[in-house]
């Protein structure tokens, strides 16, 4: 969980600190896409409260959601729309709706979105152990066994970057195409001062935007209270990857940062030459505001559809 530094504008004194490097983007004509249903489901349907409380933030309607039983968690899921399946993983102190909600409308014209909430997050209950994105990843790929998902393509932000770079490495098999956006791998490739802040970090300091999206689908206070100190241990202990782990990521992958990200540009160029087969691309925003994330102090809407036009476009080439 990012204890974030806001910007007044994502266009206002833009860093410049990559020579030649300021808007990176993939770009190609969409063409006709196929679809195909798949309804196989899997786990215990949710409650109407809990429907209704996703259908209200989420703006859409999930074709289905549910629990499954996935390593000591029952894990929940919802799945939006048709063709090919595409994993949504939410970031740190997150859920579905707080990270994706403004931008699932758009991102489910075109394929079945299978969007997670991850150990004691939102309505997933906590295993009583801490959380680590090698575990969040082995929760993922069991999820999508659950559910006969042999293939997906991959899109995680931020902390759920992490989780989907760990997916690809442990699952292989199960990753088509890989998304990480504003995701990192060293501690150096932070902005300045981010991990002084996450060090001193109380309950206090989360975003409130984000404590009032999990009371929403979940009232417990004390799950929201052990999903923060999940999220902040994990970044406080947080130990560097070894370049290895990028390098053996052999899924076709895009990296996504905003010049203005909590992440440093020069980080996600590095992170593109690791990768084997990867493209990158860096957008004037700031941390989650190209998602629509609920805590965006700007939210624009040319952003949403440029990432959803960027993500169609890399997942359909």
């Amino acid at each position: 969980m990012y204890n974030r530094n806001r910007y007044n504008s994502v266009f206002a004194n833009s860093r410049n600190l990559i020579s030649g490097l300021v808007f990176m983007v993939i770009f190609v004509s969409c063409g006709e896409r196929k679809t195909e249903r798949d309804r196989a489901r899997e786990g215990v349907t949710v409650t109407e409260t809990e429907r209704a409380a996703s259908m209200a933030k989420n703006n859409s309607i999930p074709d289905s959601s549910g629990y499954s039983n996935v390593n000591g968690l029952k894990m929940y899921y919802e799945i939006y729309g048709d063709g090919k399946p595409l994993v949504l993983i939410h970031g740190g102190g997150s859920t579905i709706s707080s990270t994706f909600g403004n931008i699932i409308p758009l991102l489910s014209k075109n394929r079945k979105l299978i969007a997670v909430e991850l150990q004691a997050h939102g309505r997933t209950n906590d295993r009583g152990t801490p959380s680590g994105f090698e575990q969040d990843a082995d929760d993922v790929a069991a999820l999508l066994k659950n559910l006969n998902v042999p293939k997906a393509d991959v899109f995680g932000f931020s902390n759920g970057g992490n989780t989907s770079m760990q997916l690809a490495v442990r699952h292989p098999e199960l990753v088509n195409r890989l998304i990480v956006a504003s995701a990192f791998y060293k501690r150096d490739g932070m902005i300045p001062g981010f991990w002084d802040g996450m060090d001193k970090s109380t309950f206090a300091d989360m975003p409130q935007p984000l404590k009032d999206d999990f009371l929403k689908v979940n009232p417990d206070t004390a799950a929201l209270h052990i999903m923060y100190e999940r999220d902040a241990h994990r970044m406080q202990t947080f130990r560097d990857w070894n370049d290895a782990i990028l390098k053996s990521i052999r899924a076709k992958s895009l990296i996504i940062c905003g010049d203005q990200d909590v992440n440093t540009p020069e980080h996600a160029v590095a992170m593109y030459r690791l990768i084997p087969d990867c493209r990158l691309a860096v957008i004037p925003a700031g941390h989650g505001t190209y998602l629509g994330e609920v805590i965006a102090d700007d939210k624009e809407k040319w952003q949403l559809e440029f990432v959803a036009n960027l993500v169609d476009d890399f997942l359909d080439r």
